[in-house]
């Protein structure tokens, strides 16, 4: 009889859930019925109808057009060339740098092993201006220490015309690009005022033109400089690095090889 009576309970238990989650089901499905009705009789306002995005490049290439294609084409091969040398002389710059602590102890075994002559190759075959300038040192150690820090020196001044080679190109194209930016600027105000001439009236469509144009080449002026300029300052501090990493290792090299002369 229990049993009979918990079967009865649970059919009962079952049929009631099964009601309620009918009705929430209905419910929901109406909810969801009158929300898609509202929706569909909404009026689309078309000056709030959101706006096709343009691609990056795309909108570029326009303003490249709007600013006339001769001077933005200037400013954009001042770009070019500006980043050219920039790449060439990081990627220089990159490859001159040398362990010099690594470097000193090579060479401080060789000396001790084969002498000068072992020193020299171990500078021969590593690159970089530290090593070419440890080269320059060695050749003349017949000829003392002095005459030894005195080649070290000066070959140095060499090593650093060599790594700032091609950093005069670069600011003239960072001091070029803002200047031929302004000259559209120029020219663009000289066809607006052109402009007014011809149609006798003042009027925001007759001077729009030129002074869009002018506007446009003064930004594109002005970013390549930017541009370039970042490059530039990044080029003289990795220059400056290698300064005092070669006149670190000089000195140590001339206190290595005071040790090796005096043995």
């Amino acid at each position: 009889m229990k049993k009979i009576f918990m079967f009865l309970a649970v059919i009962g238990i079952t049929a009631i859930s099964a009601q309620f989650a009918a009705a929430q089901e209905a419910e929901q499905a109406a909810e969801e019925t009158t929300a898609t009705e509202v929706a569909a009789t909404e009026t689309v306002d078309p000056f709030n109808a959101p706006k096709e995005e343009v691609p990056f490049h795309q909108a570029l290439k326009t303003k490249f057009i709007e600013g006339g294609a001769g001077f933005m084409s200037l400013v954009i091969i001042c770009l070019i060339l500006g980043l050219a040398l920039c790449v060439e002389r990081i990627l220089y710059l990159s490859f001159s740098k040398t362990n010099t602590k690594k470097l000193l102890a090579k060479i401080e075994s060789a000396l001790q092993e084969g002498g000068v002559e072992a020193a020299k190759e171990v500078c021969r075959s590593t690159r970089g201006p530290v090593a070419s300038i440890f080269y320059q040192g060695l050749l003349r150690m017949d000829q003392g220490i002095d005459v030894v820090e005195k080649t070290v020196v000066s070959y140095g001044s060499v090593q650093m015309s060599q790594m700032e080679s091609g950093l005069s190109w670069i600011s003239l194209f960072i001091a070029i690009a803002p200047s031929l930016g302004f000259l559209g600027t120029v020219i663009g105000m000289i066809e607006a005022f052109d402009a007014i001439q011809a149609a006798g009236d003042i009027s925001p469509n007759v001077v729009a033109g030129g002074m869009k144009v002018a506007l446009i080449t003064t930004v594109g002026g002005l970013i390549v400089a930017v541009i370039l300029q970042i490059f530039y300052n990044y080029i003289l501090s990795m220059i400056d690095g290698l300064s005092i990493q070669m006149e670190d290792a000089s000195i140590s090299l001339v206190d290595t090889l005071v040790k090796y002369q005096s043995k």
